[in-house]
């Protein structure tokens, strides 16, 4: 079964992509950050290391203490290093088991931090989905009621859209001129045909 891989920094469209390739092509979606903060609550393993690494104050009654542990790991490269070698190693786990319980034509993986991650080799097309970065910005104010500025700085933080479209395979272009749709179901006869 193939594995269609779908990146693109914060407001790029990459879940709007994910939603269309999913009622296009009647696939699957892994949506590698919901697992790994489900892999965060539930994986033994994973909360033991997370609780030695930041302190009993990590988990709560309702799970991971995300704002404590976003705080400490905000500007830290090196505990956020850290974190991520206890959690990434477990959602490729996760994404693997889940691939053996999928059917269809292919499955779909989303990632926006694709090319950066462990995830990298366990697909087999990459596809960014770009957006001008002032596009970004009014799309995450909208959706989250963040402030601009919040918003750049996580852009900033991530890979840029430029880096992201030269590894990738394809591009989708989310402007909000070229119409997504079509470009979606190009996308899913095109990973169609190369069966």
């Amino acid at each position: 079964m193939k594995r269609i891989a779908i990146t693109g920094g914060i407001g790029s469209g990459k879940s709007t992509v994910c939603r269309l390739l999913a009622e296009v092509g009647g696939v699957a979606v892994y949506d590698s950050d919901t697992r790994a903060r489900e892999v965060m609550n539930s994986h033994p393993q994973v909360v033991r290391e997370v609780s030695a690494l930041f302190g009993p104050e990590a988990y709560g009654p309702s799970g991971l203490n995300r704002p404590l542990v976003a705080e400490r790991v905000f500007g830290n490269e090196e505990l956020l290093g850290k974190l991520n070698a206890i959690v990434h190693p477990r959602v490729v786990e996760d994404f693997e088991a889940w691939v053996e319980e999928q059917s269809g034509d292919y499955v779909v993986l989303e990632s926006a931090i694709l090319f950066t991650s462990p995830l990298v080799g366990h697909y087999d097309l990459a596809v960014a989905v770009d957006a001008p970065v002032e596009v970004r910005v009014k799309r995450c104010v909208a959706r989250d009621g963040a402030e601009p500025e919040q918003v750049r700085l996580r852009m900033a933080r991530q890979m840029s859209s430029e880096e992201m479209c030269r590894r990738a395979d394809r591009v989708i272009h989310n402007d909000g001129n070229c119409p997504l749709l079509p470009q979606v179901e190009e996308l899913n006869r095109f990973i169609i045909k190369q069966k």
